[in-house]
């Protein structure tokens, strides 16, 4: 790892996200001052560490977070993530909630040695992925147990780890217990070697995750400050990848000829990429404006789509939408949460690849509860059918709760496992 880091250095220099984070992550840089202060050597004050890697893993930890809040209320919950949009998403959702907010440590030995010297943990729970081996072996040599929890393993990952042999399998042992979502993770992970009896299915914590449903007035004001009349249909594309614009556009060139009133919301995976999103629909002819710049747009101005240029918006936008599509499917990147239009009862369209969340899709097709189109015309079909058919719409987006609401209880599985650590 010494070896390799200079190697990456100007990798990391070159992206603006990744230069604000180097220094901390590197264990020069301060932390925040309430991580260094001086508090009593006992163990019943050491702290619960909670790491999540990115914006979905920040998410999905969020009713973790609250529920292990509550029941030790006596320790100190500190959160870290690895990218800076998963730090600034875990400042918006959870700064109320934990003791305080910094980002994990490059897995280089000082730099581990460095913070978790601050930190001093009692514990720390890992959210789906981000697995380091020295950041695990210095744990192990201080007897912090680790655990990992709504651990998932795709055939993939599970393939590559099992080429690296005995070294994948002392890693994986360094984790006290393992929290899998699914029958079909579990069987990966103790094929690596993790003992059956430190393996427990506790389900997916993303079913648990709680959206503040907005009251009609707070969606009526949202719609309101982004100039959408409240007859006017919405379909929301969430988390798009290059590629996808592209699609959307083609298949909302057609839809404007068959239903001209239709608003498309395009909200980027990477929030950088709105202004090109932006210029590809208005190259098209149509009228687009930025989130950030609607203040200044008028009113009485009629646009015919709205780019998100922030983040932490998307899973409040769903309250307004008709329809939903999950970007990173009609493209190779394995899709993204569909759980979230299916907390406020929406429909759902996704693409062929939705292999991150294979589980979750299925158990949306099977229900009814959404539709999966393979190309721009696909796509442009299943609108026209769902915007000419408001009882299916309805019933999908009836359908797509339901599987959310049936499978809930993963946090309370995994609170259990980690109860006899704290």
């Amino acid at each position: 790892m010494i070896l390799g880091f200079p190697l990456i250095i100007p990798m990391v220099l070159i992206s603006d996200k990744r230069r604000r984070t180097v220094l901390q992550r590197l264990g020069i840089a301060r932390l925040p001052r309430e991580l260094t202060r001086k508090r009593p050597d006992t163990s019943e004050k050491k702290r619960v560490w909670i790491h999540a890697l990115s914006v979905g893993e920040v998410l999905s930890s969020i009713p973790l977070v609250k529920g292990l809040k509550m029941y030790s209320n006596t320790r100190e919950i500190v959160f870290s993530a690895s990218t800076k949009t998963g730090f600034d998403i875990a400042k918006q959702y959870l700064t109320d909630t934990v003791h305080s907010i910094f980002y994990f440590p490059y897995d280089l030995t000082f730099s581990v040695k460095h913070i978790v010297q601050r930190i001093d943990p009692a514990i720390v729970v890992i959210v789906e992925t981000d697995i380091w081996p020295n950041f695990l072996f210095e744990m192990k040599k201080r007897q912090v147990p680790v655990i990992l929890v709504n651990a998932r393993l795709s055939k993939k990952s599970f393939f590559g780890y099992k080429r690296l042999g005995l070294f994948a399998k002392q890693v994986f042992l360094k984790f006290f217990h393992i929290c899998a979502q699914a029958l079909e993770d579990a069987g990966r992970f103790q094929e690596l070697g993790v003992p059956f009896d430190r393996i427990t299915i506790t389900g997916n914590v993303k079913f648990d995750v709680t959206h503040q449903i907005q009251s009609s007035e707070e969606t009526d004001r949202l719609r309101q400050s982004m100039h959408i009349q409240n007859a006017r249909k919405v379909f929301l594309a969430g988390s798009t990848h290059p590629g996808e614009e592209s699609m959307l556009l083609d298949a909302f060139s057609r839809i404007k000829h068959h239903e001209g009133d239709l608003l498309l919301i395009v909200a980027p995976r990477n929030p950088e990429r709105a202004g090109s999103v932006s210029r590809m629909f208005n190259s098209a002819g149509y009228s687009v404006g930025l989130m950030k710049e609607l203040k200044k747009i008028s009113s009485g101005k009629r646009l015919d789509v709205i780019v998100i240029d922030t983040i932490g918006l998307l899973k409040k936008l769903y309250a307004i939408a008709d329809i939903a599509f999950i970007g990173g499917s009609l493209v190779n990147c394995g899709g993204h949460n569909p759980l979230e239009p299916a907390a406020f009862s929406k429909p759902i369209i996704f693409g062929h690849d939705m292999s991150d969340f294979k589980d979750i899709s299925k158990m949306l097709l099977d229900a009814g509860g959404a539709v999966r189109v393979k190309d721009a015309k696909d796509l442009y079909k299943t609108l026209v059918s769902l915007m000419e058919n408001d009882q299916r719409a309805l019933e999908m987006g009836k359908n797509a709760s339901g599987v959310l609401t049936a499978n809930k209880g993963a946090v309370e599985k995994t609170i259990k496992v980690i109860k006899p650590y704290l």
